[in-house]
């Protein structure tokens, strides 16, 4: 009887457990592991914790501890309610079973095995002692003892998070050193292999993808592969994907604080740099647009004395920027590589582009928006520096397809949807803006809003509300956060009537909505999709 006694008190304790720090581990890892991240996103989402499904059960559990014969049964019963109501919702982006997760998740059984054996040990004690003594009061608090702290164990789940982090911190700070040595070890292996780092507040995922078509046409050419842009996201690429056939190896580079480029640097060594630009992305870590600048040129300093840096100089701040190493500008208003003639429309874009050496070639692509073509410009600039013909990337430029989420032009029955849902800059945002219209036809937004954007952020918002009037005939939100109300008030200033403007709990109620409303010919431009984090 003792034995099922305990087992049924602690199954039930351990599976409710997991499924109250599984939530906290998958916004920790949509945090990328930070806890300054995942601190944010604790003080924004308490309802997500602190809400009825997960405090009922465990006040049941609590109550039955008044009776001690019943006790397991009624602690197994509060669990399957507990494990009933908060079954795991859909996510948009699931909970990765990595090693680090798996490691994280070794942690925290051994310390919640640990806090049953001290519950048990409180309980066994307090009880027996109050018993002995015939103090009552000591005994009805062994009594209650398991139901105050197995409840509490499982309702402070995630915050415990950060506390299994910091126990793993050297743990994962040896695995991480183990293979970035192994990553520089095969990087130090290919001494012919050029390196160009990649980074830019936007559009360097596009860039990479254009500047790796562009120059396939002559090099064998290996790039990090979707979102791989952090230290340990280098680190994998290069230790899956580059071999020794590579001749070039586009590295891009992410950052969220000062300091990670330079991070990134050590560790791919880049010969050539392409800034793409500088905007107010992730103000939240950075502090100010001043840091945010000082961290991109990271990367040139890496260059120095190796290569040359390029950059776009249709980006204020870069612009204005001189640089004591050599320095190749682009763009609408570069110097060195310029674009002319630029003609955009719903079905592509045309212009002409002048090297430094006063080569003119006309180009054509099917990609929408000018922010495409800058970042064509800046893969051409690069391409045509390494040998490639202006003539000879004409064609390669013809054939460029649109980066997955990045201004994509995705054909639906009854709508067209521009997708640029990994848009999350206001710089980014205005140009998605400005591409939707040109479009014809019956122009809709739907948007969550912009994020990590520090105190500033409702300002930015409001402005893109009013960017959105100023485009779009349909205005639809997604979701109830204070940035979507300043969206809507943004929009209803720049003169959207407030029957145009709608709000939807999720981008898939949106689209709906978008395929219901009146109009012809529609163009939906989804701007931006947050993760579950948000």
């Amino acid at each position: 009887m003792t034995w099922l006694f305990y087992t049924l008190i602690a199954a039930s304790y351990l599976l409710c457990a997991f499924v109250s720090l599984r939530h906290g581990l998958h916004m920790f890892q949509l945090s990328s592991y930070q806890d300054p991240s995942y601190r944010t996103y604790l003080r924004t989402h308490k309802k997500a914790f602190w809400n009825a499904k997960r405090i009922v059960p465990c006040v049941i559990m609590l109550l039955g501890c008044a009776s001690l014969p019943s006790m397991p049964w009624i602690f197994a019963a509060a669990a399957a309610l507990f494990l009933l109501v908060n079954r795991p919702a859909k996510a948009k982006k699931p909970l990765v079973y990595t090693p680090r997760v798996k490691r994280l998740l070794a942690c925290a059984g051994v310390l919640n095995v640990l806090w049953l054996w001290l519950t048990d040990y409180v309980f066994t004690a307090l009880l027996m002692s109050g018993l002995y003594t015939g103090n009552g009061q000591l005994a009805r608090l062994g009594v209650l003892w398991p139901g105050i702290a197995l409840p509490l164990g499982i309702l402070l789940q995630h915050r415990l998070v950060m506390l299994y982090n910091d126990l793993m911190a050297p743990v994962e700070h040896a695995v991480s050193a183990h293979y970035i040595k192994e990553a520089r070890d095969i990087l130090d292996s290919m001494p012919g292999l050029t390196v160009i780092g990649i980074t830019g507040s936007y559009g360097k995922t596009s860039t990479k993808y254009f500047l790796s078509r562009l120059l396939s046409t002559r090099y064998n050419v290996y790039m990090t592969p979707g979102n791989y842009n952090t230290t340990l996201g280098v680190t994998r690429a290069v230790r899956e994907g580059l071999r020794p056939t590579h001749e070039i190896f586009l590295c891009e580079m992410g950052a969220r604080h000062v300091g990670d480029i330079r991070e990134v640097c050590r560790l791919a060594r880049p010969t050539m740099g392409i800034i793409t630009s500088v905007g107010s992305q992730h103000l939240e870590t950075f502090g100010s647009q001043k840091n945010v600048l000082s961290t991109k040129l990271e990367l040139a300093d890496a260059v120095a004395g190796k290569g040359p840096v390029f950059l776009n100089y249709d980006s204020e701040p870069l612009k204005t920027k001189k640089l004591s190493q050599q320095m190749i500008s682009y763009g609408i208003n570069g110097e060195d590589y310029t674009i002319s003639d630029l003609f955009v429309d719903e079905n592509g874009s045309r212009f002409t582009a002048t090297a430094p050496d006063g080569t003119r070639q006309a180009f054509s692509t099917r990609l929408l928006g000018r922010a495409n073509v800058q970042n064509i410009c800046g893969a051409i600039a690069v391409s045509h520096y390494l040998g490639i013909s202006l003539a000879a990337l004409a064609p390669a430029v013809r054939q460029l397809e649109s980066v997955p989420h990045r201004l994509q032009l995705i054909r639906q029955a009854g709508l067209t949807v521009i997708d640029d849902a990994y848009n999350s800059n206001p710089a980014g945002a205005k140009n998605a803006l400005e591409t939707l219209a040109l479009c014809r036809g019956t122009r809709i937004v739907i948007t969550p809003g912009l994020v990590e954007l520090g105190d500033r952020e409702t300002e930015y918002n409001e402005t893109l509300g009013r960017q959105a009037a100023e485009s779009c005939h349909w205005l639809i939100t997604v979701g109830g956060q204070p940035r979507t109300e300043a969206i809507r008030r943004g929009a209803r200033e720049g003169g959207l009537h407030r029957d145009s403007i709608r709000t939807a709990d999720t981008v898939q109620q949106a689209m709906d909505m978008a395929r219901a409303l009146p109009g012809e010919g529609k163009m939906v431009l989804l701007l931006n999709d947050l993760t579950d984090n948000y």
